[in-house]
């Protein structure tokens, strides 16, 4: 069984986005202070860091003729709720730095991916495999 991960990074503004992760992709708040903020991301920790001198925009590099932002974390969910996660987002008018699609269609590695930005800009990845086994292999 996997353990959770910790994750921490900075933000520009923790009220906007104690509402962005809480409100819009619904995570639940655990631990607080005046400059950081905890939250579950699908079992995971991942904590917002006050540190607006610290954000920046990520850069980029070519994947699957997309332009992927290198700097990126998100969870690997199954393809059901990567669906309602997708649809969840899409209703709430989520920007996308890369629309929903299936990546490596046909290919070893094939999956279901997203990306967008938090209100610091910090980029995010969700995706899903049909198969859980296609997450680290390398032949067909």
């Amino acid at each position: 069984m996997l353990r959770p991960f910790h994750v921490a990074f900075p933000v520009q503004d923790l009220v906007q986005t104690r509402h962005f992760y809480e409100e819009i992709l619904g995570c639940r708040v655990g631990r607080t202070s005046d400059t950081w903020i905890d939250f579950d991301v699908f079992g995971h920790q991942l904590t917002a860091h006050l540190s607006p001198k610290d954000t920046q925009s990520p850069s980029a590099n070519a994947v699957d003729g997309r332009s992927v932002p290198v700097r990126h974390w998100g969870v690997i969910l199954d393809m059901e709720t990567w669906q309602s996660f997708r649809d969840r987002l899409q209703a709430h008018g989520i920007t996308f730095v890369i629309e929903p699609y299936i990546r490596f269609q046909g290919e070893v590695g094939e999956q279901a991916t997203l990306f967008f930005l938090d209100p610091s800009g910090n980029a995010l990845e969700f995706k899903a495999f049909q198969d859980d086994a296609a997450i680290f292999a390398t032949e067909g």
